[in-house]
């Protein structure tokens, strides 16, 4: 099968760029406005090497951070303000059921095979608790210097494309509440994120409840 662990290891170790994604900390900062009152524990999927993770706790020293990858070099980079390093796949997360205030997933699910993004959002909904929230981002299909320029989502480590209103139908098919659509991505550190997501934004915000 390809969807396995190496296979994912495999496929990220190609993406290095995302080692020093320059938007990192302000995709985090984004989170951060969207975080629920009262969160106390957030489960960072796909931390990568925690740039996001840190600038989590730099805005909110009482957090207590989870970070998961597939890349255990990634993980050994983790900074200290990461409680726990978990080497493992969003398709099978070792955490007990609603064990978790927030999930962050900044950029992430593009890089699941068709098969696993169902299979991720079941996991993102066990382990959040009642009340709680995921936060993603991933890139926009409809960006129009895209499609324009006839360039593609699909790359190196981008296995999946992701449609605003599917993945919110799918979301919602999944039991999650009240999932919201921001824009993202560099457009959004000068035009903020409530401009029609079609036209401007090359990646986009889900802000998804579960209630």
């Amino acid at each position: 099968m390809l969807n396995t662990h190496k296979s994912y290891e495999f496929q990220n170790l190609q993406q290095e760029v995302s080692e020093t994604d320059p938007f990192t900390q302000k995709r985090y900062e984004q989170f951060f406005k969207f975080l629920p009152k009262g969160t106390q524990t957030i489960l960072d999927i796909g931390c990568n090497t925690g740039r996001g993770g840190q600038r989590l706790y730099e805005l909110n020293p009482s957090l207590q951070i989870y970070g998961l990858d597939c890349v255990q070099e990634r993980l050994n980079a983790l900074p200290d303000c990461y409680s726990n390093r978990i080497y493992g796949l969003s398709t099978a997360i070792p955490m007990d059921d609603q064990s978790i205030d927030t999930i962050v997933a900044g950029e992430f699910i593009e890089h699941l095979y068709p098969i696993d993004v169902d299979k991720t959002l079941c996991e993102f909904q066990r382990v959040l608790k009642i009340g709680g929230r995921l936060l993603l981002t991933t890139p926009n299909p409809n960006y129009l210097r895209n499609l324009v320029s006839g360039e593609s989502i699909y790359g190196v480590s981008h296995l999946t494309q992701h449609f605003p209103k599917v993945l919110k139908f799918r979301l919602l098919m999944h039991g999650f509440s009240n999932v919201r659509i921001y824009g993202s991505g560099k457009v959004s550190k000068y035009l903020g994120n409530h401009f029609p997501i079609k036209v401007v934004y090359g990646s986009y915000l889900a802000v998804v409840d579960k209630y």
